[in-house]
């Protein structure tokens, strides 16, 4: 999919973190505080975030058991493109202003994409079980 080395290394990592609830619920910690240390603003990639947002929740729900209809090869993918986002030292390290991020939106980008069919069923679920509740 990517040729990215520090991708391919999230990919080896995230069957790790996603084997083990507990790693799976740090890495959702770690995002959390990252989207929190990010200046939006200068990405400029308000879409980029809301993507993210959404396979941090798709594995908050995998990592709660809430939401389990997802294949593992697309978890792995969603959990490396996570663990490469908050990863400070990647291609481009995210000390760099501004465009210390642009590799970590092309690949969250790319991930989101690859897994799309998967997200909508999730964000279905989502939309359902807010109905219900």
């Amino acid at each position: 999919m990517l040729k990215n080395r520090f991708f391919d290394l999230a990919l080896t990592k995230a069957s790790g973190i996603l084997g083990t609830r507990g790693r799976l619920v740090l890495l959702l910690t770690k995002l959390g505080m990252k989207l929190k240390s990010v200046s939006w603003k200068d990405v400029n990639a308000a879409a980029a975030k809301e993507k993210l947002l959404v396979l941090g929740r798709i594995s908050r729900a995998y990592a709660t058991g809430q939401y389990r209809e997802v294949p593992w090869k697309t978890m792995v993918m969603i959990v490396a493109a996570l663990a490469y986002f908050v990863m400070p030292i990647d291609l481009l390290p995210d000390l760099m202003p501004i465009t210390g991020l642009t590799d970590d939106v092309a690949v969250l980008v790319a991930v989101y994409n690859a897994v799309s069919v998967e997200v909508d069923k999730f964000l279905l679920w989502e939309k359902n079980r807010s109905l219900v509740a």
